[in-house]
């Protein structure tokens, strides 16, 4: 058998979709998670009302590669730092944290200035989400 004949292709990207937070409202997340799904990546939702804590915690045993939270109520501005503050102390850098729902244009900055690698607001094409993470993918240590 020629060394053409095998696969090189890398495993699927493994996306944890979490609704940090007191939101009651996760069709948009679920909208994100069969998207990204259909898109060939695996994709574990944690469903409502997560705490940073149980986020984490979930992200680190399914060895995901991003997360994505969806925060509606306003509240990323408290959640953001403790997950982020989570994943530091986990030894996580190499998961990344992306953003979505309604977060406001004058938030971002301050997001990304806590290490989210991006933030997608309301009305994004599914596509720009799926490229970004493709295109984002970091390479990990096989051991």
């Amino acid at each position: 058998m020629s060394a053409a004949s095998f696969s090189t292709s890398a495993p699927p990207i493994r996306v944890l979709v979490a609704k940090p937070g007191l939101d009651g409202h996760d069709r948009g997340a679920k909208v994100i998670a069969r998207a990204l799904r259909d898109a060939g990546m695996e994709v574990i939702y944690t469903g409502l009302r997560q705490t940073p804590e149980q986020v984490v915690n979930a992200a680190l045993q399914e060895d995901v590669e991003f997360i994505g939270l969806s925060i509606l109520s306003g509240a990323h501005a408290a959640i953001i730092p403790r997950v982020m503050k989570l994943l530091e102390q986990k030894e996580m850098d190499d998961v990344q944290v992306i953003l979505g729902g309604i977060i406001p244009d004058e938030d971002i900055d301050a997001m990304e200035r806590l290490g989210v690698a991006a933030v997608f607001q309301p009305g994004t094409p599914l596509e720009s989400i799926i490229t970004f993470i493709r295109e984002n993918r970091r390479q990990r240590d096989i051991a």
